[in-house]
């Protein structure tokens, strides 16, 4: 055994000297080596060698770990294991040790190996709650209008963010962080659709009435009594699985009455259509992954013959060659005064010059299309027809968006050009506009403004979280109509909706250059005054395993590849790391708000990724095309995302090791934690409290469940709900668990097993008097959690 370990650290740890890393693995190598050789000759300077690696194991874990636990897992517990072995044996390796004082070291080494299995057990990697704001110490609802999207009626969850402002919070008080250890399932209801692959339905309910709406990953749409959770009726699109496009998701569903939506349809209901004899007043509007958006009866779930073609548009229409799983609509489309905005994702890593990014917009009644806007043509929003109408492979904008009944604005987090880790044939417009926070005048379909939060992206750092509404209160008393808008990078922006100007100040700061592309990098990049999820800059301590082996692996890797910072530019040559990854900071769980408290709360990923970018040549000899060109196969599960992407249309294909984990024990190179939830001030962007978000009870090495309750800090995406009694409730983490969290401590106060993963945002609603958390729990195959059909809702006992 220590020949074996000798000889891999001595080996791997010169090379990682020759790369000029850290000298301790080919010294402890060595010294590992001349250990087993005079073992094996039966001298007793065996174990005196053992000894002084032992020690200086011990003090090289010292100085390169401090306090860190995790640090101390990979350099020392192996090693901890092995001097148990020796203590035990020393009696016979070096006979003047008595075997009295043998068993005492043995001992004591193995009271410092329960110390230390016990240690992951206590609160680790926590900011503790300091200065909590308390419950009606702030308001910073946001005046969105006066219709019902903005005012929802009291237990109603009206959007996909609860109302158009967003802000994933309830004012309901009977689930309290005393009684909360006592929510029960109260029903449980599964839609049936399951699909082979790429599953993850990401869906958040609404609730309206006594109905609630959910959708499913190819878009059925299922209606069902909020009370008992019993099927009222249900709408099938037959979506085809070739349509699925990178995930199967449904996020949400768009509600529209006709008499109350919007403000500005309680002035013109005059004027307005009756549409389908009245029987249609109340709607159901659905975006499907094949690019269809439909309009239902929300009380019978017909079609709605009235909108365009017999109740369906075409989304796809004039966009020229699209493919199967090309276009899709996986967020809800929105609904300002009378209009209804509608985008979509364009899938990455296929061709440059896919489908274009275009954002269109319909009456919401009759489904004539009002104005198309292009952000490759940013300055012309008039419809256009024909197969190349717009320009190919423009940002789109894939994830959810809000609006602004009263301003009369629509906030639409634009992504990126399709070659995403390739710059250099975008334009001056989409170089402009891609990767920003966009408002666009929803009666004209012109930018009010833009705000960009990454210029030129390499990276994949395309938006991917909901802005959020808030109003700030100024210093004359009045009200500050502000958006937050959080990313990728980790950067939490505020800014005024009105005019896209900071409150809090954006710094535009030095970045690395070079790369592929050096006359393409951008000198600086915004970095938000207010705060930022984004934590320091990687070292090669930071690199981890489960053995000083696969630490060494990543040392390697690390050492090997370019690494200056964040920004750091992709290249050819080499790998790359970019900190965060794609994954990294806020994605598409977005943020919640407790207007009420005045916090900001945000479950975050902390990981990196390792990318190199590929040579067409070499591309085209691994085989790598574009999905268009492969046949359909069903049982294709997937990958993820940038892994192996031929980006079809510039010089280089990419491959992205997303997480940057090791191929063999599936575990990452970073330390824990990989995840994390966070309370923060909105008045000052001061950190309220931070932890870890996720055990270890489902993760481990080789793909293997530790079934641990470490609170390691997990992958997590999907997002959070708050409420006014001071709960939190998320899923989110790879643990397959929906926990809730007291707002005031930080700590966790109840969770429960879910049947399959939680990737997606919880809601809560009222009705009867009862108040109800709802998750779908539908699994997701980039997070590698069990597939689900699940819709569950948990509530206090009936008294």
């Amino acid at each position: 055994m220590l020949l074996l370990l000798g000889l891999t650290l001595a080996a791997g740890g010169g090379w990682l000297a020759v790369l000029g890393g850290n000298w301790y693995y080919v010294l402890a190598g060595i010294g590992l080596i001349i250990s087993a050789v005079l073992i094996f000759m039966k001298r007793s300077s065996g174990a005196t060698w053992f000894a002084l690696v032992f020690i200086g194991t011990l003090i090289w874990t010292i100085r390169e770990s401090g306090l860190d636990y995790w640090r101390w897992v990979p350099r020392f517990a192996l090693m901890l294991i092995l001097g148990i072995w020796f203590a035990f044996q020393l009696p016979t390796l070096a006979p003047r040790i008595s075997r009295g004082a043998s068993r005492v070291l043995a001992g004591v080494l193995i009271l410092a190996f329960a110390v230390a299995a016990a240690l992951p057990f206590a609160p680790l990697n926590e900011t503790p709650a300091k200065d909590v704001p308390a419950a009606g110490s702030a308001n910073y609802l946001a005046d969105t209008g006066n219709g019902k999207a903005s005012l929802p009626d009291s237990g109603d969850w009206y959007t996909y963010g609860g109302s158009l402002a967003s802000q994933r919070f309830v004012n309901a008080k009977q689930i309290t962080p005393e009684n909360v250890k006592n929510l029960k399932l109260a029903w449980q209801f599964r839609t049936g659709d399951l699909p082979k692959a790429r599953w993850g339905a990401e869906n958040t309910p609404i609730k309206v009435g006594d109905t609630l709406y959910t959708c499913t990953a190819r878009n059925r749409v299922f209606a069902l009594d909020a009370a008992t959770g019993k099927e009222k009726w249900h709408f099938d699109p037959k979506v085809s699985d070739k349509s699925i496009p990178y995930t199967a998701a449904c996020r949400g569903l768009t509600w529209y009455d006709s008499q109350t939506n919007s403000h500005a349809t309680l002035g013109q209901v005059a004027d307005a259509p009756a549409g389908d004899n009245n029987d249609c007043q109340q709607r159901i509007i659905l975006g499907t992954l094949d690019a269809r958006i439909i309009e239902l009866n929300a009380k019978t779930g017909e079609v709605c013959r009235s909108f365009g073609h017999q109740g369906t548009v075409n989304l796809a229409e004039d966009m020229g060659e699209t493919y199967d799983g090309y276009v899709a609509i996986n967020s809800a489309p929105v609904v300002i005064r009378d209009t209804l905005v509608v985008a979509h994702q364009t899938i990455d890593g296929q061709r440059a010059f896919g489908p274009p990014g275009v954002i269109k917009a319909y009456d919401v009644r009759t489904g004539a299309e009002k104005w198309a806007w292009d952000p490759a043509a940013p300055d012309t929003a008039t419809p256009k027809k024909g197969p190349n109408a717009y320009k190919r492979g423009s940002p789109d904008v894939w994830t959810s968006f809000t609006g602004d009944d009263k301003l009369g604005l629509v906030y639409l987090p634009v992504g990126n050009s399709s070659g995403d880790y390739w710059s250099g044939t975008r334009t001056p417009a989409e170089n402009k506009y891609s990767v920003s926070l966009t408002a666009l005048n929803i009666e004209t379909g012109l930018p009010a403004w833009t705000f960009q939060t990454a210029h030129k992206d390499v990276w994949d750092y395309d938006p991917g979280s909901q802005p959020t509404l808030v109003d700030y209160p100024d210093k004359t008393g009045g009200k500050i109509p502000a958006i937050i808008m959080p990313t990728k990078q980790g950067e939490i922006y505020v800014l005024d909706r009105r005019t896209g100007k900071s409150l809090f100040g954006v710094e535009e700061r030095p970045v690395p250059g070079g790369g592929a592309e050096p006359d393409q990098r951008s000198p600086t990049q915004p970095y938000s005054l207010f705060h930022h999820l984004s934590k320091p800059d990687l070292t090669p301590q930071d690199m981890w395993g489960l053995t000083p082996v696969d630490q060494l692996v990543c040392r390697i890797q690390f050492q090997k590849a370019s690494y200056k910072g964040q920004y750091t530019p992709p290249e050819a040559d080499r790998h790359s790391i970019e900190y965060p990854g794609y994954n990294g900071g806020s994605d598409w769980g977005s943020i919640a708000v407790d207007p009420t408290r005045g916090i900001i709360i945000a479950n975050y990923n902390d990981m990196p990724n390792y990318n190199i970018l590929v040579p067409r040549a070499k591309a085209d000899a691994l085989g790598w095309k574009p999905r268009d060109e492969i046949p359909y196969n069903p049982h294709d599960t997937g990958h993820a995302e940038g892994a192996g992407d031929p980006q079809i249309g510039v010089p280089y294909a990419v491959n992205v090791n997303a997480g940057w984990r090791l191929p063999y024990t599936g575990m990452l190179c970073k330390e824990p934690p990989y995840g994390g939830i966070r309370a923060i001030d909105m008045r000052d962007g001061r950190t309220v409290w931070d932890r870890p978000l996720g055990t270890a009870r489902r993760n481990g090495p080789f793909g293997m469940p530790t079934g641990l309750p470490i609170n390691i800090g997990t992958p997590n995406n999907g997002g959070t709900v708050v409420t006014a009694s001071g709960l939190i409730f998320v899923a989110a983490a790879t643990d397959d668990l929906i926990r809730a969290i007291d707002m005031q401590t930080g700590k966790e106060v109840w969770s429960t097993e879910l049947p399959a993963g939680g990737q997606a945002n919880p809601m809560i609603y009222t009705q009867n008097g009862r108040e109800y958390l709802v998750i779908v729990a539908a699994g997701h195959h980039f997070m590698e959690t069990p597939e689900g059909d699940y819709v569950m809702a948990y509530a206090l006992p009936e008294k």
